[in-house]
C-alpha cells in the first residue's frame, strides 16, 4: 500500500520497515499495522490539529503540568504558538501515560517510542494473531464477565495509584486479548490529584465498564467501586492490591449550611485580625 503521510520519515529513519495496512481511523488519529524487522507493531499517527477542536479537551487538561509561564499564557490565549504547544502536550500525554502505566503493571499496549509525532506500540492480537476485538464486540458468559470486571477494576485501581484516570474508558477502548482485557487510547488521561472533575470521570469510567459487562452479569450494575477507591485514594491508603468490596455507603444527611457559614466567617475574622496585626507591627 502507499505509505501514509507521517510514516515515510519512520521508514527513512529505520524505525519501521513497512506499512502493512490501516487498522482504524478516528477523530484524533489513524492507526496502521506496520512491520519493524521481524515484529508486527502498530503506529498511531495523530491528525493535524486544524482538523480537530480543542474545546472538548479543556476539562481533561486541567491540572496537567505545563513547562513554563510563557507556554501557559500562550495556551490560555489560544495563540498559534499556544495551540501548537497544546497539540504537543496532548500527544505527549498518551506517550507518558503508556510508559507510566506499563511500568505500574497496567495491561496496556507496550510502547516502543514516539517518533516525529507518531506513537509506535505493540499490536494487540487474538489467539489467531488477528487484531484483537473490542470488549463491546464479544459475547461473554456470566463468569467471563465477572472475571473481566474484576480485572478491569483492578487496572483502574492501578492507574489511580499512579495518579491517572483514563477519562474515556468504555467498551470501545478495551481490547480482548488471550491474556485478558487491554486498555487503549489514553490521550485524554486525567491527573487525578489536579483535576476538579477527576472523581466524576472516574465514576463515568467505572459506570461504563459496569454497563458493558452488566449485560452478561446483571449484579455488576449494582457495584460502587469508584467512590470506594476514591475514598482510599483521597486518604492516601489506596494500594495496587487494595481489597474492594464494591459497596459504598453514601452520606445522605443534609449539609449543615449554618455550620459551614460559621466556619467561613470565623476564618475570615481570623484573617482580618492577622492582617491588622501585621499592619500594626509595620507601623511601629
Amino acid at each position: 500500500m502507499k505509505t501514509p503521510q507521517g510514516l515515510q520519515a519512520l521508514i527513512d529513519d529505520g524505525v519501521i520497515d513497512e506499512v502493512i495496512r490501516p487498522l482504524k481511523s478516528g477523530k484524533e488519529a489513524s492507526v496502521y499495522v506496520v512491520r519493524a524487522g521481524d515484529e508486527i507493531r502498530c503506529a498511531k499517527v495523530y491528525k493535524d490539529m486544524r482538523q480537530r477542536s480543542f474545546q472538548a479537551r479543556a476539562q481533561y487538561q486541567e491540572g496537567r503540568k505545563i513547562r513554563g509561564s510563557r507556554d501557559s499564557r500562550a495556551m490560555s490565549k489560544s495563540t498559534r504558538y499556544g495551540r501548537k504547544e497544546q497539540e504537543t502536550a496532548w500527544k505527549n500525554t498518551e506517550v507518558d501515560a503508556l510508559y507510566r502505566l506499563a511500568a505500574a503493571g497496567v495491561q496496556v499496549p507496550k510502547p516502543y517510542g514516539y517518533f516525529n509525532g507518531v506513537l509506535v506500540m505493540e499490536l494487540v492480537t487474538d489467539e489467531q494473531g488477528r487484531s484483537a476485538p473490542r470488549l463491546g464486540e464479544v459475547e461473554l458468559s456470566p463468569g467471563q464477565a465477572r472475571d473481566y470486571h474484576a480485572f478491569l477494576i483492578r487496572q483502574i485501581v492501578r492507574m489511580l495509584c499512579v495518579g491517572l484516570i483514563h477519562g474515556d474508558l468504555s467498551e470501545y477502548n478495551v481490547l480482548v486479548a488471550p491474556q485478558g482485557p487491554v486498555i487503549i487510547d489514553l490521550p485524554q488521561a486525567v491527573d487525578a490529584a489536579g483535576n476538579n472533575s477527576a472523581l466524576a470521570m472516574l465514576e463515568r469510567d467505572v459506570a461504563n465498564i459496569n454497563a458493558c459487562l452488566g449485560r452478561f452479569a446483571p449484579e455488576l450494575l449494582a457495584t460502587e467501586h469508584a467512590r470506594e477507591m476514591w475514598a482510599l485514594f483521597e486518604n492516601g491508603k489506596l494500594q495496587p492490591e487494595s481489597v474492594l468490596s464494591g459497596l459504598f455507603v453514601r452520606d445522605e444527611k443534609p449539609a449543615d449550611v449554618g455550620a459551614v457559614m460559621e466556619a467561613i466567617n470565623d476564618a475570615r475574622t481570623e484573617a482580618i485580625i492577622r492582617q491588622q496585626g501585621r499592619e500594626a507591627a509595620a507601623a511601629e
